[in-house]
């Protein structure tokens, strides 16, 4: 596919570097204000605002695959049985994503989703293991050690294991894995084309159900909330790309560091903006959750350390 020409690379390494740089800042900087952007979609429903996210990014990347005369790519891609399948797949695990996530937020539980992406690097390392067979260095272990005691401190401070977070760890970094698997064999929008190909069949049960059950906010309530509903695909699919581009132009040890924007700016979203309680055994847990991400990050610099040196060590 021939990448849109803002996101075409060019220029000197440092300048790919900085344009990365921007790219991944930006995508998760809009990934980290999505709580605000849903909560704006009110009187709208958890399960109606995921409906019109799936339908409408589905039109955005038709429209983004005719504007880059992408579809002949796209129809190679459709064409091969196992990456149908595998994008099927992407598509089941996205889906639980975004359906979990906009029902802890408009629940008000926004912390908690930002407990799932702080764990989820974590948690990926872990399905490394589970699912890849990949050996962990001693630090990874201990990281992993240290979350699973956060987990346990804050399902004993609340009563309850924190399922919101543990589903949208587990699915996003399930999902990282396929999307891994599959490589550059597909690129970013015709992904996300299958992706919500394969679940828009309940995108469309779903808006059936609302609209004979308790009525759809979309159309009928006020032009604002059908803009905003409208808005969602172009939401979807923008972050997304700049991603992509950021991890064409960064090293992924970068990536991984710019990764924490999300988790940070929903989590001051939801003490500091949307007021949600924060008692004595869930900052226990958080910071738990911290100590643990801080001996991954020690990890991820002295593995990057070793890979550069590696590199210069004369054959």
């Amino acid at each position: 596919m021939t990448p849109p020409p803002s996101l075409a690379i060019a220029g000197t390494p440092a300048e790919r570097f900085r344009s990365g740089l921007l790219y991944g800042i930006g995508a998760y900087v809009l990934w980290g204000v999505f709580p605000l952007y849903f909560l704006l979609m009110r009187p709208a429903g958890a399960f109606e605002i995921v409906a019109w996210r799936i339908l409408f990014s589905l039109v955005f990347c038709a429209i983004l695959l005719t504007a880059t005369r992408a579809w002949k790519p796209f129809l190679a891609i459709a064409r091969q049985p196992r990456l149908l399948l595998l994008m099927g797949l992407a598509g089941a695990l996205i889906y639980v994503n975004w359906q979990t996530y906009i029902l802890a937020t408009l629940s008000d539980q926004v912390v908690e989703t930002s407990l799932g992406y702080f764990i989820n690097p974590i948690a990926t390392v872990l399905l490394g293991v589970l699912v890849l067979r990949e050996r962990l260095r001693g630090l990874q272990w201990i990281a992993i050690a240290v979350s699973g005691v956060a987990v346990v401190v804050l399902a004993v401070g609340y009563g309850s294991v924190p399922w919101i977070a543990l589903i949208l760890a587990g699915s996003f970094g399930t999902y990282g894995l396929v999307k891994k698997h599959v490589g550059p064999r597909v690129d970013a929008v015709s992904g996300l084309t299958l992706e919500t190909l394969w679940i828009t069949p309940v995108a469309l049960v779903i808006v059936i159900v609302v609209s004979q059950t308790t009525g759809l906010a979309f159309g009928s309530v006020s032009v604002w909330t059908t803009l905003i509903l409208a808005s969602a695909g172009v939401a979807t699919a923008i972050p997304l790309l700049m991603f992509a581009a950021a991890t064409r132009r960064l090293p992924l040890v970068y990536v991984g560091f710019v990764q924490f924007i999300v988790p940070i700016i929903q989590f001051v979203i939801g003490v500091f903006i949307l007021h949600e309680p924060m008692p004595p055994a869930r900052w226990a847990g958080f910071a738990i959750v911290w100590l643990a991400l801080a001996i991954l990050i020690v990890d991820m610099v002295r593995g990057a350390r070793g890979s550069r040196a590696a590199e210069i060590e004369p054959g």
